[in-house]
């Protein structure tokens, strides 16, 4: 038991710790090209179009393959079947790779019907053919990570991510720069081209990986493999990753409802005239009108996804963990590992999601100071963060128990509804692209009580309600004082936003750290789990046999 639960926190902290990287990196390179001269939030609302349909197409053929991948060989390996294990990989990478060149090609040859029939913003065309290759080396690299984590070795995946982040940071940087000389539609084809070129580079580290890993321990097939049974193995896996990916692509929709619903509202509810400029304007100007305000609203998150990073190692150590209790008939290790990872979540996603609100606007003059606009924008995503953090959790439950259809009905169910409110709201011009962000916080809190439901049928769980929610609140509303008082008194006192910014954000992590501690929130065994765990307990006075 012991041994798992290391196993499980290190695998956790592993990827915590490169997530976080990659965010970071990523929040960087965005404050830079946000910054550019000639780029700002028309730049980004472009290169966010595109992007939205390519995540759906990434979504259809890739993202629920790691998943659906590391549980089918976790679930082999666990039972002692090598040889299945590996039959499933092989199986699977020649499967994905012919799907993931036919997206490739889709994307590609429909570019201009998806920008100028669903989009509907002229130019987005060369954003999307720009971004059309990465989809294939996405998709074979996504088959060799779930390779790696259903062996519970998440440390190749972690690199080839880190690795492809500063590819992409570096060249989607140095490609805008040397297009600065052009239109803001053209250094966003600059910036997604530098996507496809950094999912190229991550797939050859994780070929070269994946090669050399398997010659330390070659694995020769003793049984022939008939069509068969192949065809009964692709079913299997499609009848995995499809419902995993499912969530995914539901998710990636509802950003192109966002985007396809704000061109269109947008040209309704400012066809008399848009604010700061004379005239009725052209259909030409309401488009660019519209993919600034998108470029302005999807600008929040490049800071929300640094949370949401912090967050999915539960998720994604959760499948495999689950699925191998499972196989074993371990079920109470499969709910304490659910119920311990859903509290460390609260614990993780209260207090950003506060900080986030409370600390908007001087955040955002510190980091964009050349397109400042849209922190309350960024506040409203900051409340749609507590239940998306919080259902990327219930969602890796849920797909570990075999229950992968669950997370898509929620989030499909959200979905509806945000296109309803977005087709209600951003045509009025007192909302506007506000709509877009109510209807978001709506979308995930209805995705997040389906699911929360659905969990608590599926399996036991002890979420006592002190421990799991007023504390937790009360904490943050404690650090929430200590960041909004601070704050006010360094600007009193200093008159500078970097020098206040830091010290409140370094007196809240403090202060909530103490009060959580304080409250014995965690237990002995929880505690013991962390990084550092022992020394914890021990700073703490806590009993090491917890």
């Amino acid at each position: 038991m012991e041994q798992r639960r290391s196993t499980f926190m290190s695998s956790v902290a592993a990827i915590f710790s490169s997530q976080l990287l990659i965010k970071l990196i990523g929040f960087l390179y965005n404050i830079v090209l946000m910054n550019i001269p000639g780029f700002g939030d028309l730049g980004n609302g472009y290169r966010t179009a595109g992007y939205q349909i390519y995540t759906v197409l990434l979504a259809i053929s890739s993202v629920g393959i790691p998943n659906a991948i590391s549980k089918l060989i976790s679930e082999r390996l666990a039972l002692k079947d090598k040889e299945g294990a590996e039959h499933v990989f092989r199986t699977a990478l020649r499967l994905f790779a012919v799907i993931g060149a036919a997206a490739s090609l889709l994307l590609f040859a429909g570019a201009d019907f998806l920008a100028t029939k669903v989009i509907r913003i002229s130019g987005v065309e060369l954003t999307l053919r720009a971004l059309s290759p990465s989809i294939f080396f996405v998709c074979v690299s996504s088959v060799m990570r779930g390779y790696f984590l259903g062996h519970r070795n998440v440390h190749p995946s972690n690199r080839s991510q880190i690795l492809e982040q500063i590819f992409k940071a570096t060249l989607t940087v140095l490609f805008v720069w040397l297009l600065t000389e052009t239109s803001a539609l053209i250094m966003a084809v600059g910036a997604n081209g530098a996507t496809s070129v950094s999912t190229a580079v991550s797939f050859l580290y994780l070929a070269v990986t994946l090669i050399l890993y398997r010659r330390r321990a070659p694995m020769e097939l003793t049984s022939s493999f008939q069509a068969g049974e192949r065809r009964g193995l692709i079913r299997k896996i499609l009848s995995l990753s499809i419902p995993i990916s499912l969530s995914a692509i539901i998710t990636s929709v509802a950003r192109v409802i966002d985007t396809a619903t704000i061109s269109r509202g947008i040209s309704k509810a400012f066809a008399s005239g848009i604010p700061g400029q004379a005239g009725i304007p052209t259909q030409e100007a309401l488009e660019k009108y519209a993919a600034l305000l998108s470029g302005r609203f999807f600008k929040a998150d490049n800071i929300t996804n640094i949370v949401l990073a912090l967050n999915i190692a539960f998720a994604t150590v959760l499948v495999p963990t689950i699925a191998a209790s499972l196989a074993v008939g371990d079920r109470k290790s499969a709910s304490r590992r659910i119920s311990s990872s859903f509290l460390l979540s609260i614990l993780i996603v209260l207090p950003c999601s506060m900080g986030l609100i409370l600390l908007a606007e001087p955040f955002f003059k510190l980091v964009y100071p050349a397109a400042s606009m849209g922190a309350d924008l960024m506040q409203w995503a900051a409340v749609a963060l507590v239940f998306t953090a919080l259902d990327q959790t219930i969602c890796g439950s849920l797909q570990g128990l075999g229950r992968v259809y669950v997370p898509a009905v929620g989030l499909l169910c959200g979905a509806a509804v945000k296109y309803v409110l977005n087709r209600i709201l951003i045509p009025v011009p007192s909302v506007g692209i506000y709509g877009a962000a109510i209807s978001s916080v709506a979308c995930h809190l209805i995705a997040f009580i389906i699911c929360f439901v659905a969990l608590r049928h599926s399996i036991p769980m002890k979420l006592n309600f002190s421990r799991y929610v007023v504390k937790p609140v009360l904490c943050t509303a404690v650090m929430s004082l200590v960041t909004w008082g601070s704050y006010k008194l360094c600007m009193l006192a200093l008159h500078s936003n970097l020098i206040s910014l830091a010290v409140s954000v370094l007196l809240s992590i403090a202060v909530y750290v103490v009060c959580v501690f304080t409250l014995h929130i965690l237990s002995p065994s929880q505690i013991r789990e962390l990084p550092g765990g022992d020394a914890i307990l021990l700073w703490l006075g806590g009993s090491a046999r917890g």
